[in-house]
């Protein structure tokens, strides 16, 4: 059995789960998602989600914890929502919004202007003497992933001054310099 995927998933107040023909729905006070199943079944039971699956077969083994586990992010998502930090390190690095358009400056010759997804709330924080912060909240992990990634794909930290743009609390590689 999957360590992972035996075990229940507690669902909170004010969050509902409802499941119907390979797709699983949860709703919450920030929001719905859905995800589309399969090779293994989805019990809910009272305040508990149970996925189990019919045999040892490798694909169902596969998919027994990963559902689990993105059912878990679904109920987590809804009910308290999750938050990524990105910090861009540079000289002359800066971070601007306008509702849902980031503002990037990294050093190119031309700002960098991305559109963000109405479902991730996007902030960014400016102080004096500290590097720009760019702060993104939503209720959906996947996605929030995606757009942390694609942000700090723009301009990657480098090793051996650590600019660039990373998470924060991200631990980097150093390497040393050239050695005189």
């Amino acid at each position: 059995m999957s360590r992972i995927g035996k075990n229940p998933v507690t669902i909170p107040a004010g969050v509902t789960v409802s499941v119907a023909e390979g797709v699983i729905t949860v709703k919450g006070k920030l929001g719905q998602l859905t995800q589309e199943y399969s090779d293994v079944t989805v019990n809910v039971e009272g305040d508990q989600v149970q996925v189990e699956r019919s045999s040892d077969h490798k694909d169902q083994r596969a998919k027994h914890g990963l559902y689990r586990s993105l059912i878990n992010n679904m109920i987590v998502g809804v009910s308290e929502g999750f938050t990524k930090e990105l910090e861009l390190v540079g000289v002359g690095y800066r971070a601007s919004n306008q509702g849902q358009k980031l503002d990037l400056a990294l050093g190119f010759s031309h700002n960098i202007v991305l559109e963000v997804a109405d479902e991730v709330k996007l902030e960014t924080i400016s102080e004096k003497g500290k590097n720009p912060i760019v702060k993104l909240t939503s209720f959906d992990k996947q996605l929030l992933g995606a757009v942390a990634a694609k942000i700090r794909g723009f301009r990657k930290p480098e090793p051996y001054k650590g600019k660039g743009v990373k998470f924060v609390g991200e631990v980097l590689r150093r390497k040393a310099g050239k050695s005189a």
